[in-house]
């Protein structure tokens, strides 16, 4: 794995209707770590649900909402899904253009070959919760249905990594799982077996770097144990949450694996009030509480990344704009003052 050394990323949506505005900003600031924009604002099949639901069974797609019927060929459609799995067979999982333009306008619009490039898929728990049966309950709780849905965003993991190397000699991708903020709630009756394995079969198909991105509180052992190489999180508003959890990530870290600080706020007022000295400040004390405990700081900074706290899409453009700048400029400083 690459040392990221404090390298500027996003975690995926941001508040553009088309992909050229949304490449700008990437292009001129996160040149180190760039990312394919999520655009939801452009179209609601960038939605992160639905814009990985192409190929999946039964799928339905009503404005925001998306649902799995069992129309008369859906047996058939399911049992196609497995064999696909089987097989390693992705063809048929692939995302067009109108459901990723960020993704494709990123892979047409530069002139060389991407040293490193970062992209994000929903993970089966919270897309199993979003995507509904016809009564309206996530997928995840029907057991033919949730296992299903792991293989199926295995396929897609696996063509997304593929189509990246297209652009990029190598990848990193994030598995976004909002709704791990819900764990042990009534809205989250899931086992922690079922979430890990859940997981265990989406990660299984990402053979680069991987991660997982959680933007609350959560059980941080369950995705720290899970083979992960970066553990991405919301730092500015979420942090003594994941410190509660300090010999895992400890342990993560001696691992050799990564951390992706969410030390910029996606929250527009908030933005507002802070600076690149504040915020380095904030980073400085986050990186603390791992440095006395034996880690080294150069070493933490190497295998560090920066990131707002969670997607943009509340912000306007020239807050966005303002926070890629001060990612650009996080990242500067921990590499000028740790001399990694």
């Amino acid at each position: 794995m690459p040392d990221f050394n404090c390298a500027a990323t996003i975690i995926g949506a941001v508040p553009y209707t088309d992909a050229t505005a949304a490449c700008a900003g990437i292009s001129k600031y996160l040149v180190d770590l760039p990312a394919w924009p999520q655009l939801p604002m452009r179209s609601n099949l960038e939605n992160m649900y639905i814009q990985f639901s192409q190929g999946f069974p039964g799928i339905v797609v009503d404005g925001q909402k998306i649902r799995a019927e069992r129309r008369p060929d859906f047996d058939h459609a399911l049992e196609q899904l497995y064999f696909d799995w089987a097989d390693g067979k992705t063809d048929g999982y692939a995302i067009d253009k109108e459901h990723a333009s960020g993704l494709y306008y990123l892979a047409s619009s530069i002139d060389a070959t991407l040293p490193l490039v970062k992209g994000q898929i929903t993970g089966p728990i919270s897309w199993g919760l979003c995507v509904t049966d016809a009564s309206g309950r996530g997928i995840i709780y029907d057991d033919t249905l949730a296992d299903a849905v792991s293989k199926f965003l295995k396929l897609k993991a696996t063509w997304l990594e593929s189509f990246m190397h297209t652009f990029s000699r190598k990848t990193v991708i994030f598995v976004d799982e909002p709704y791990l903020t819900s764990l042990g709630s009534a809205f989250v009756a899931l086992s922690s077996e079922q979430i890990s394995g859940q997981l265990n079969d989406v990660l299984g198909g990402i053979k680069g770097i991987k991660g997982i991105h959680c933007c609350g509180s959560t059980d941080w052992s369950l995705l720290l144990n899970l083979p992960i190489d970066v553990l991405s999180f919301d730092a500015y508003n979420y942090l003594d949450s994941v410190l509660c959890y300090l010999p895992d990530l400890l342990s993560h870290v001696r691992k050799g694996r990564a951390i992706a600080w969410g030390i910029v706020p996606n929250d527009e007022e908030t933005l507002k009030k802070e600076t690149a000295a504040s915020l380095f400040d904030r980073f400085g004390d986050a990186l603390s509480h791992l440095t006395n405990n034996s880690l080294s700081v150069r070493q933490l900074v190497r295998q560090s990344m920066v990131t707002p706290s969670c997607a943009l899409i509340s912000l306007s453009h020239d807050a966005v704009e303002y926070a890629y700048s001060l990612l650009t400029e996080l990242s500067s400083r921990a590499r000028r003052k740790y001399g990694s």
